[in-house]
């Protein structure tokens, strides 16, 4: 399931857009974002970005948190920690993100993120952060 309020934010997102990024799953404080490993995010030993770890890991947490606010409040990252555990070797990234505690004003956030290669997923980094309501516009 994928609540249109999120795809259609997500569709908005150019940098989304760049990486051939595609939303799996998104509502009820999770979110599911794939994206291919494309030549022009790999690092010079062959495997893709950091980069494209943490943007993808931090936006599934902000769009599984985006899930539990009203309809007139959006999101953004207030801070966000990642720790890389292997090179993202393979044809695929998918970040899973999380809400652990919503609060009122500030939201708890996880994601993690696996390399998929020929069907078998890695773990290749966990991130943790704080997101903050505001108000659109």
């Amino acid at each position: 399931m994928i609540q249109p309020r999120i795809q259609a934010s997500f569709d908005r997102q150019t940098m989304m857009q760049t990486l051939g990024a595609s939303l799996v799953t998104a509502g009820d404080g999770l979110c599911v974002i794939r994206a291919p490993i494309l030549p022009g995010v790999r690092q010079q030993h062959g495997a893709a970005h950091a980069g494209l770890a943490f943007t993808l890991g931090d936006s599934a947490a902000g769009y599984a948190a985006l899930s539990l606010l009203p309809e007139d409040q959006e999101v953004m990252t207030v801070e966000m920690k990642i720790n890389l555990l292997a090179p993202a070797l393979g044809e695929a990234l998918e970040a899973r993100g999380e809400v652990v505690r919503a609060g009122r004003r500030l939201s708890i956030v996880r994601a993690e993120v696996w390399a998929i290669s020929g069907g078998a997923r890695k773990s290749i980094a966990l991130l943790q952060g704080t997101m903050i309501p505001v108000s659109p516009g």
